[in-house]
């Protein structure tokens, strides 16, 4: 079985046994006129409904209330529903330096330590990476070439990036999951 471009007339079962980037998902949406806001995981729910059911659902959410931030520093409380702006990527490369930038595991932090002070955040920001160095992050479900190569290189540190882009671009034309696996190397 073949990939198929994503169309109505797709069946919902092939369309979930392929790989598809966010882009095309965004692609078929706007061209379905569904709604082409939101993760690879909520866009790729919303078209596998509508292929099932012909119904075109929209995502409800509610608007972030964002707070104008004047001036930042250490003894200022983290703001409910943080959101990474300008003025808080200033603040964090004044204080870690140039090489800060809002990871993943840091931006859950701060949404979860509203309240706590900048300068706790700037502690639990070292504290993150200290972690990263010792152990294996995990890494979202969204993010599957991420963790298609990780595997990759966890079990074949011989090899090279080049292989391991060729396994994966194998690997996600073909259907059924996109985990690695050590057959995959076949495909060499």
């Amino acid at each position: 079985m073949e990939k198929q471009i994503i169309n109505k007339n797709l069946d919902v079962h092939t369309f979930r046994n392929f790989y598809y980037l966010k882009e095309e998902l965004i692609t078929f949406c706007k061209q379905e006129d569904l709604q082409a806001t939101g993760s690879k995981e909520e866009l790729t729910n919303r078209i596998a409904h509508y292929l099932e059911t012909g119904e075109k659902i929209r995502a409800k959410r509610s608007p972030k209330q964002r707070k104008n931030i004047d001036k930042i520093d250490l003894e200022s409380k983290i703001e409910e529903n943080f959101v990474c702006t300008e003025a808080h990527r200033a603040f964090y490369k004044e204080n870690i330096g140039k090489s800060f930038s809002f990871n993943v595991l840091f931006q859950q932090w701060l949404k979860q330590n509203a309240g706590k002070t900048y300068q706790d955040s700037i502690t639990a920001y070292y504290q993150i990476l200290e972690n990263k160095k010792n152990n294996k992050t995990k890494i979202d479900k969204q993010f599957e070439y991420n963790t298609y190569i990780r595997d990759f290189f966890h079990d074949n540190k011989d090899k090279s990036l080049k292989d391991a882009i060729t396994c994966w671009k194998y690997k996600k034309s073909i259907p059924g999951h996109n985990k690695y696996e050590k057959g995959d190397l076949k495909f060499l």
